[in-house]
């Protein structure tokens, strides 16, 4: 992997050959190009696989529980508005488990940039469906083959009201990495969801499917249709990779809060206590 200053030096316990290892990888060189200060930078995540990166990063780390890596990096980001805030985990524990707190991350629109590591499986709990297993993949949970229909994470996401919806690839480092920039450098709530392989336990979504049921969108296209990008969303042969969809994301979450209404920045743990404010609390 290449060197990078957020490097650390835990020793890694995916499986060799997991998709997280690529993904890991265009993260920190995203977030040194982007010439960030590994002080500056907070990765929330949940439970999972996908989970663990922030333990790899050199740099500040927020694990909670599962499903609940967005409402965390929500209230990071408005206490302090000079951080990087981003948030990782798997297909299960954004979509599933963090579903609903998907859904109202988008509606509130913070200045977070959210990865999202879809290998269509529950890999850290031994293989089950999840909510992006394709119709009839049989699974230890599911002998006979998952008969749920999967969602589709982009198209609710657009329909949410996202204003930065992508789609990356693990096996394109380079590409993925692009793709990381431009949403970090997005000012309001950005989605990336990246495909990639659980070698262990889906044998369906492998390296070779990845390379051979996705193509990259044109990087010069202007990716402002909304109706272009549900269209794009609901493409599957191949798959679209790239931006789905920009557009300007008008005030964040941060920006609607009282205490930032007068422009100051102060972050809020460092801003003198209003007693008056408690008082009338209290009243």
């Amino acid at each position: 992997m290449i060197k990078t200053e957020f490097d650390y030096t835990e020793e890694i316990s995916w499986c060799p050959g997991c998709g997280d290892y690529k993904i890991l990888e265009s993260l920190k060189m995203a977030l040194s190009e982007l010439g960030l200060d590994p002080k500056e930078v907070v990765v929330a995540s949940g439970i999972g696989q996908a989970a663990k990166m922030p333990h790899y990063l050199k740099c500040n780390c927020v694990n909670g529980l599962h499903g609940r890596a967005l409402p965390l990096a929500t209230g990071i980001k408005a206490s302090n508005r000079s951080l990087t805030v981003i948030a990782v985990g798997g297909d299960g524990d954004m979509y599933g488990e963090g579903g609903n707190h998907f859904i109202h991350a988008i509606r509130r629109n913070p200045d977070i940039t959210n990865i999202v590591c879809n290998n269509m499986v529950y890999g850290l709990t031994k293989g089950q469906g999840s909510p992006t297993t394709e119709i009839g993949m049989k699974t230890p949970t599911q002998p006979f083959g998952v008969t749920s229909k999967p969602l589709n994470p982009l198209l609710l996401a657009l329909s949410s009201g996202a204003t930065f919806v992508a789609r990356a690839s693990a096996a394109d480092t380079e590409r993925t990495k692009n793709i990381i920039v431009k949403a970090i450098k997005h000012k309001g709530y950005a989605l990336i969801d990246i495909f990639q392989p659980c070698v262990t336990f889906n044998k369906i979504n492998t390296w070779q499917w990845l390379m051979k049921s996705t193509k990259w969108l044109d990087e010069e296209r202007d990716a402002s249709d909304k109706f272009e990008a549900m269209r794009l969303s609901m493409e599957s042969s191949p798959y679209p990779l790239g931006i789905i969809y920009r557009t300007e994301p008008g005030r964040t979450f941060e920006e609607n809060q009282a205490p930032y209404e007068t422009n100051d920045d102060t972050p809020l743990y460092a801003r003198a206590p209003s007693l008056e404010s408690v008082r009338k609390l209290l009243a």
